[in-house]
């Protein structure tokens, strides 16, 4: 089962579901969960991840869309360097330190010397060649664009940083119980609008009060209270997560 549906189903049982009728549609579970997640990751660095994303350049294309998920293109890295490829003038620099540190210089002087000479002739020979790709990144529109000419199908790895899906989230141990709870509160706040139209409903012993207000001042307070954990992090979030500088 998705951790959506487990997690709808865990609402509807804290909200009484199967002891009585809870007037709530799965649309509406959906929303509140939605609203959660947008919460969660609007304000907590927990939410993020840095991952790598391969892709494929095609020739005299500037211009491609990413996923959704991506917030913030930080690099982009050519395949053909290091261990990807055996092809061009680049070194692999771990296996370069290796031999000329620890074999062919051991125990003499100038083995770092060599892989720092090493290390400098590889930015050198990239700045030459073009291993890096001038680009910019337009979140709101996911467009990602180039600031040169692909000449060839060109294979490229995005040093990216995105949105944790939410199944991670949910089953997560430190923002799982926060999204329970502030979906828990959304779902409250649906019912009791629904609950605040009629104080009673009538019947044959004298009718029955609905608790339209008190569960909407149950869900404010909650919600207050959990959006106060988000600004004090503690649901686990860094808190260094959003200094800038």
């Amino acid at each position: 089962m998705a951790a959506r549906d487990t997690l709808t189903r865990e609402i509807e049982l804290r909200l009484g579901g199967g002891m009585i009728d809870v007037e709530l549609d799965p649309d509406h579970y959906n929303l509140a969960i939605t609203k959660s997640l947008e919460k969660y990751r609007q304000r907590s660095s927990q939410s993020t991840e840095e991952s790598f994303v391969l892709m494929e350049f095609k020739i005299d294309v500037s211009e491609y869309t990413l996923a959704d998920e991506v917030i913030e293109v930080k690099d982009i890295y050519r395949r053909v360097t290091g261990s990807y490829s055996s092809s061009g003038n680049d070194i692999e620099p771990f296996e370069a330190a290796y031999l000329n540190t620890y074999l062919l210089h051991s125990g003499r002087a100038g083995g770092l010397a060599t892989f720092e000479a090493y290390s400098e002739h590889r930015e050198h020979l990239g700045k030459m060649f073009g291993s890096e790709i001038l680009f910019d990144y337009r979140p709101q529109s996911k467009k990602l664009r180039l600031h040169r000419r692909i000449k060839a199908d060109t294979d490229v790895v995005l040093h990216v940083y995105n949105y944790r899906p939410e199944e991670n989230l949910i089953i997560d141990t430190y923002s799982g119980p926060w999204l329970k709870d502030y979906s828990l509160c959304q779902a409250k706040l649906m019912l009791s609008e629904a609950r605040s139209k009629f104080g009673a409903i009538a019947g044959p012993q004298g009718g029955t009060t609905l608790n339209g207000d008190a569960l909407r001042q149950d869900a404010i307070a909650e919600i207050d209270k959990l959006e106060q954990d988000l600004t004090l992090h503690n649901e686990g979030s860094d808190p260094l997560g959003f200094v800038i500088g």
